[in-house]
């Protein structure tokens, strides 16, 4: 190991102790991966061990995290779950503002104006804001961009475009050359943001987190209580705003049985001190349930998979716009001359998107290319009366779905007809 010169032989010595310990086991259960992890305890290493493991697209089922005196201890239940995402190394555009139908839209048309080819990006979409980062290289060269007069230029464009505020919140664009982790970085951008602090003008599923904070004052500790919808990277959310609120984290306990969540932490201010007002109470309730949301999918999941093109994004996007579709969630990815996209749409004001419209979308883009993956859990009552009552928003929905899925079967020749 290198050491930097400055450093003398008792740093070297904590350093070599405080090194992590980690032991994976498979034969404890046979559904699962145990991780245990001992390491020396320092603000954010319970962060750093959980991203590991998102990274992986590990799915953390159980976990129990200690931390007394200096050191940490954590077991970690993990199934796998997918690939990994590497890191492209380009410049990234890191942009919030206020969400509007057909934002996305118009920013991937600026870039492709710009002679800007998307490489990768993220983006969410919380309480009316939106933050994401984008990463680009030129279309001509295939390299970075590099060039300050066309980086200023292209944050211009963008920041014209995201004002759409009526001056409450001014838009934010910023060029990063440096290395970060996108979903960390994010969420960073939406606390920043405060966008726990917006109401949001619709819920489509009762699924809304749970979030209680009590003090414990025999111990010194405040308790984060947390029930909701289970998912990917659900851990890595909460204690990556735990972490970016300055609090650490000393025990916890995660559960989960069969799609739900139940997180339970104790933590303290870095200051060594609980939570001491109820204002900072109620924002840390506030961060929590805006953490577990940002990631949670609202809407259609549609897929999208074809040979990468120059304007292949503004054209997709335009064809959202212009058929009434919002972008709630967006995920670009690049693999060799092939483009692998994630898209979440609603309708234009956050309901659920006619199937009809979601069938002409996919004509027009390429039935193939453009598939139906995840469709919305909408909240809806069953009705004792029968099937054949009227039963509202909720049996609508679902008809609608029954018709979407008709359609497909029908389009793949599994049934003779759609109807």
């Amino acid at each position: 190991m290198d050491w930097p010169a400055c450093t003398d032989e008792y740093q070297k010595l904590i350093i070599r102790m405080s090194a992590p310990r980690v032991v994976i086991d498979n034969t404890i259960c046979s559904t699962a991966t145990l991780v245990k992890v001992d390491s020396g305890r320092r603000h954010s290493i319970l962060l750093d061990a959980v991203q590991v493991l998102t990274d992986l697209n590990l799915l953390i089922k159980k976990a129990y995290i200690s931390s007394d005196g200096n050191g940490s201890w954590m077991s970690l239940g993990s199934i796998h779950n997918g690939r990994t995402n590497a890191s492209n190394g380009l410049p990234a555009l890191e942009l919030t503002g206020t969400d509007r139908v057909g934002l996305l839209s118009e920013m991937f048309a600026v870039l492709a104006d710009l002679q800007c080819d998307v490489v990768e990006a993220k983006v969410w979409t919380h309480n009316g804001r939106i933050a994401s980062l984008i990463y680009v290289r030129g279309c001509n060269s295939g390299s970075t961009v590099e060039d300050c007069h066309k980086i200023n230029g292209i944050e211009v464009r963008l920041r014209n475009v995201l004002k759409g505020d009526n001056g409450i919140r001014s838009a934010k664009t910023s060029v990063s050359m440096a290395v970060m982790h996108t979903e960390r970085r994010l969420h960073q951008m939406m606390f920043t943001d405060r966008d726990f602090e917006r109401t949001p003008i619709l819920k489509l599923t009762p699924d809304a987190p749970i979030v209680t904070v009590q003090n414990w004052a025999e111990k010194g500790y405040s308790v984060v209580n947390i029930q909701c919808k289970d998912r990917i990277k659900l851990l890595f959310d909460v204690v990556c705003n735990l972490t970016d609120m300055e609090y650490i984290v000393f025990h916890a306990t995660i559960n989960t049985n069969s799609d739900q969540a139940y997180l339970e932490f104790y933590i303290r201010h870095k200051d060594g001190n609980p939570i001491s007002s109820e204002p900072e109470r109620q924002r840390v309730i506030q961060c929590l349930k805006a953490a577990v949301e940002r990631r949670a999918s609202e809407g259609v999941r549609l897929e999208l998979c074809t040979e990468d093109r120059r304007g292949l994004l503004a054209e997709v996007t335009r064809t959202f716009r212009e058929n009434g579709l919002n972008l709630t969630r967006a995920e670009v990815s690049t693999m060799g001359s092939m483009a692998a996209n994630v898209f979440y749409v609603t309708d234009a004001i956050g309901n659920p998107t006619d199937p009809k419209i979601i069938e002409s979308v996919r004509r027009k883009i390429g039935l193939n290319n453009l598939e139906v993956k995840e469709l919305p859990l909408i909240c809806h009552r069953h009705r004792a009366e029968g099937e054949d009552q009227a039963f509202g928003v909720g049996g609508a929905v679902l008809m609608s779905i029954r018709n979407l899925l008709r359609r497909n079967l029908y389009n793949m020749g599994l049934i003779k007809s759609c109807s």
